[in-house]
């Protein structure tokens, strides 16, 4: 008999077409406006819209997220944070070239 004791999955299913506020993204991922606004500056974040009225998909909720992480547990400045994701962006590009590969 094979048990799988104490093995737990989680996560969240994030639609692409959610579109949330500066506001909303900021209470999502629990973050100032600053810390966002640093973040768009960086590239982090790609917001549709004019700058007093900025709107984030999906995909900004997720680096969001991450970025805060980012920041808050490990104390890494905004243009660190750029180049984190931008590197882990470029290591899911050579994963999915890999496994489309076969290998």
């Amino acid at each position: 008999m094979n048990r799988m004791g104490g093995l737990a999955l989680h996560g969240a299913i994030v639609e692409e077409e959610v579109e949330l506020t500066l506001a909303e993204l900021c209470r999502a991922c629990r973050v100032t406006e600053i810390e966002i606004r640093e973040w768009v500056v960086e590239g982090v974040l790609e917001p549709t819209g004019g700058s007093g009225d900025w709107r984030f998909g999906g995909t900004a909720l997720r680096r969001s997220r991450l970025a805060a992480r980012l920041s808050r547990d490990l104390a890494v400045n905004p243009a660190g944070v750029a180049l984190a994701l931008d590197l882990l962006d470029e290591i899911a590009a050579l994963r999915a070239a890999l496994q489309r590969s076969g290998r």
